[in-house]
């Protein structure tokens, strides 16, 4: 990828770069890290040992951190999300949706609550900054609408949690899922959540000042993860594929209802208040419920024939319900599974047809496909593929029978 000064750097940009970072994508107007291990020695799947064995650290950066703070800040975030930012505790965080009028999702950041007088979206990959500044124009809270100087890292597996400890006290190993914990990392302000993209144990360091202190911070951790064998390594797909999290603009985008990706439990029953999109999501949820819903796909996990997909793929691979037929479908985000000893996948197919056991045949590039040319057989399976350390609500939810947030 050409670097040049269009595209932003974010504070970590040149210590991904000593660490070993090869290769980039775009992700907010930012440079993303997207490879450390080169494909000779082990590509992804080498980067995945140490996240699903020991700790690895990760640049995230690009989850900008988008500032809400102000008398309103509530009422105003609380008109944005569809859950219920009234119900959200000081130092606390929650996986959020926001949509469009038309019940599409714009974005699902992780959303801070770190004053009762202010919020952060730390954001997927849209610029939703913007789109919030100009929610406000018309509706006029008083609120400001900024992003910060913040740039979280990621530390997980199953041994983040004792490197987060000799960093930050015994106080870090008793943060709950979703806790908020003030602290300070290589002699400057931070805060800690117990969150990430996996679904291994895991923690984020969101470091304030971070254009000024980023090296200190950063390698601190580095010097703190040593006798726990840490990693510098890519987000891993591969291990949140697995626990069923969804990836923005892979798995959803401005188009997708939250009920297409298993997100209903994101649309409560029970929120009084208005919010953007309420109407639209209210009318489709009836609209299921009335066995018309209007929408013809749904995400559902497959499991997939073929040889091992090892990377990231370059393309949305069609789905057909027979091996010689039209397409119906298409795969969203694949990898292979070393514990299944099987490639995953979560894929969008017609929502008639999502019964678990439901057989497909997967167009597979080259690469991948056992014969070329040819399809491979795959079958709707249970999202997740692997238990969660942590489970999320979707899957608490589920195991207590209710399908959405109050």
């Amino acid at each position: 990828m050409l670097i040049d000064t269009r595209v932003r750097k974010s504070p970590y940009w040149e210590l991904s770069m000593q660490a070993g970072c090869w290769r980039a994508s775009i992700y907010n107007r930012m440079y993303h890290p997207r490879g450390y291990v080169s494909r000779e020695d082990g590509g992804m799947m080498a980067e995945y040992r140490p996240l699903v064995t020991d700790v690895t650290l990760w640049n995230v950066a690009v989850e900008r951190q988008i500032q809400v703070k102000g008398p309103d800040a509530e009422a105003f975030v609380n008109y944005v999300i569809t859950r219920d930012a009234t119900k959200i505790p000081v130092m606390r965080a929650r996986y959020v949706i926001l949509c469009n009028e038309a019940g599409g999702i714009l974005n699902d950041p992780i959303l801070l609550r770190v004053a009762i007088d202010e919020f952060w979206f730390s954001l997927s990959d849209t610029d939703l900054m913007l789109w919030l500044q100009g929610v406000n124009v018309g509706k006029g809270f008083d609120v400001t609408i900024a992003e910060i100087d913040v740039s979280p890292v990621q530390i997980q597996g199953p041994k983040s949690v004792d490197v987060i400890a000799d960093l930050v006290g015994e106080e870090g190993r008793e943060l709950p899922s979703y806790g908020l914990l003030e602290a300070q990392v290589g002699g400057h302000d931070v805060i800690i959540s117990q969150t990430g993209f996996t679904g291994e144990k895991g923690y984020e360091i969101y470091l304030k000042d971070s254009t000024k202190y980023a090296e200190d911070m950063w390698n601190a951790v580095l010097e703190a993860g040593v006798p726990y064998n840490l990693k510098v390594v890519a987000p891993s797909h591969h291990r949140r594929i697995a626990a069923g999290i969804l990836s923005w603009g892979q798995d959803m985008d401005f188009e997708t209802y939250p009920f297409q990706v298993n997100l209903s439990y994101q649309v409560p029953r029970k929120k009084e208040a208005d919010y953007v999109g309420k109407a639209r999501l209210e009318e489709v949820r009836a609209q299921i419920e009335a066995g018309a819903p209007p929408f013809k796909t749904q995400l559902v996990g497959l499991l997939i024939g073929g040889k091992p997909i090892t990377d990231y793929a370059p393309d949305f691979w069609l789905v057909s319900a027979s091996a010689d037929g039209e397409a119906v479908g298409y795969v969203t985000s694949p990898w292979y599974s070393p514990e299944l000893e099987a490639n995953i996948a979560m894929a969008h197919v017609p929502v008639e047809a999502t019964a678990l056991g439901t057989e497909y045949w997967v167009h597979l590039p080259e690469p991948f496909a056992d014969t070329e040319g040819e399809p491979v057989r795959a079958e709707v399976v249970e999202m997740p593929f692997r238990p969660s350390v942590n489970p999320n609500q979707r899957e608490l939810l589920k195991g207590r029978g209710l399908d959405a947030a109050v």
